[in-house]
């Protein structure tokens, strides 16, 4: 008698999972969820960027106005700080390119204690003549790419209802650096008020002067400070807008990161407001 035949089946039995590892479609959720939160964040870290460069672009002319204040001070004579905005979508030239999106500071001081003009200005006065040695330059040039001078309005009311709210107001737009063409010279070879200029190097000329400065800060030996194309009248506050561009184009619409440097006209005090 044979014995039975019994089937024998091989059945694969898969190995037990690993309960730490994801499976291709979990792994897939978690890569899409990702992509999504970045999305999301990328804008807002470019913001913040943004933001941050206004800020370090504030310190630095807040930085350069305290050094000629003190430098003034110091050696008990006047020292003049020069804004020009030139093409930032180009090197330097020279001479340079009018246009938006650097902005060149430069600080001289004048070699003999004394302002090289008279306080009521009637018409532009050049601080160094062609081949004169009326002034010295103070330090090295600084350069900041992706910034514009604005003009803010003036406020209205106490705190201002539309920005920068702690920001105290200026007696008038004379008392500004910025883009208002009424007040604010926009062409270094002719600027629309009584203003001062001087150039980089000093004691240069056109086309021989890379920089030629119509937007001027002074600063006296007592510490007093003052825009010069106020026609050098000595205000509570005086004011430099500014705003991040994007290379050499000025942005459509207002951005949020706006800073307003401030200075003082009796001590010369500098103070940043940001919006």
């Amino acid at each position: 008698m044979f014995p039975a035949h019994t089937s024998s089946r091989h059945v694969a039995i898969p190995p037990p999972r690993d309960e730490g590892a994801f499976t291709l479609l979990e792994l897939l959720v978690v890569i899409a969820i990702i992509a999504i939160l970045m999305v999301l964040i990328v804008p807002a870290f470019t913001t913040i960027k943004a933001g941050n460069d206004v800020t370090s672009a504030a310190n630095t002319i807040k930085g350069v106005l305290d050094q000629a204040r003190t430098y003034a001070m110091a050696n008990n004579t006047y020292t003049w700080v020069g804004f020009f905005e030139e093409d930032v979508s180009k090197p330097s030239t020279n001479p340079a390119t009018a246009g938006i999106g650097r902005i060149v500071i430069s600080i001289v001081a004048s070699k003999d204690a004394t302002m090289l003009y008279t306080g009521n200005l009637s018409s532009p006065a050049t601080l160094d003549p062609p081949n004169s040695t009326n002034l010295i330059q103070v330090g090295k040039l600084t350069k900041i790419d992706n910034l514009h001078p604005k003009t803010f309005p003036i406020p209205t009311a106490t705190p201002p209802p539309d920005t920068f709210d702690t920001r105290p107001a200026v007696s008038s737009t004379a008392a500004q650096i910025g883009n208002d063409t009424t007040t604010d010279p926009t062409t270094p070879t002719s600027p629309p008020n009584p203003s001062v200029t001087f150039h980089y190097p000093v004691g240069s000329s056109p086309p021989q002067s890379q920089y030629t400065f119509a937007k001027v800060v002074q600063f006296s030996p007592r510490g007093e400070g003052v825009i010069d194309n106020s026609n050098y009248t000595l205000t509570t506050v005086s004011e430099i807008g500014l705003e991040p561009t994007h290379g050499n184009v000025v942005p459509s619409s207002t951005p949020a990161n706006l800073v307003a440097v401030q200075f003082t006209g009796n001590s010369g005090n500098v103070k940043i407001y940001r919006r």
